[in-house]
């Protein structure tokens, strides 16, 4: 299995990984090069819904009838409005010090969300597996830059989120959507280091 990429349409859809991990480097240096787009949101600014909310709202450029509810996040997310809306660029969200997420109650239901919005995004399929067609996809990649905690402490809260299938290998947890009930969810298989539903 190849690692993770942030510029191709394909699972896993997030990615929990420590901060100095050269992957991170090397996939939002192929990003920019490709003209894609690379937000930075901090945790600190996570750690309530309400903030949660706004935070995305403003950094990522949501229309005014964003709702600030987990359903909206999910549609603001993959109908992106903000730059390079409708070009199909690709984009990659980082949480800095996403360690304080990890006593989050809501934080399964957190990668649940980027799940749906990225599996949304990047194939631009319905709950029922039927292309939109008229919106194109984009690459929709969301990783959790871990400071000082290993990833593989973070799998079981991640996999408490609904339909998340969460799999760690090379020292990355990775997450996506359990195929059982999102078509083509492409979900991340192999031999790993840790495997959890």
């Amino acid at each position: 299995m190849t690692a993770p990429s942030l510029t191709r349409p394909t699972s896993p859809w997030v990615v929990l990984t420590s901060r100095n991990d050269p992957w991170v480097s090397a996939e939002t240096t192929a990003l920019h090069d490709e003209h894609g787009l690379v937000f930075r949101l901090h945790s600190r600014d996570l750690l309530e819904p309400a903030s949660l909310f706004r935070t995305f709202a403003r950094e990522l450029s949501f229309p005014g009838f964003f709702g600030h509810n987990w359903d909206a996040l999910v549609d603001c997310l993959h109908d992106w409005h903000g730059p390079g809306h409708g070009e199909g660029k690709a984009v990659a969200i980082l949480i800095e010090d996403a360690d304080a997420l990890l006593g989050s109650e809501f934080l399964g239901l957190l990668v649940s969300v980027l799940c749906q919005a990225a599996w949304k995004a990047n194939l631009q399929l319905d709950a029922d597996g039927v292309p939109h067609g008229e919106k194109l996809p984009f690459p929709l990649h969301f990783v959790l830059l871990l400071n000082y905690t290993p990833s593989a402490v973070f799998a079981e809260a991640v996999s408490k989120g609904r339909y998340v299938h969460a799999t760690l290998r090379d020292g990355r947890l990775t997450a996506t959507l359990s195929s059982d009930y999102w078509a083509d969810a492409d979900p991340v298989v192999g031999p790993p280091d840790q495997h959890s539903d």
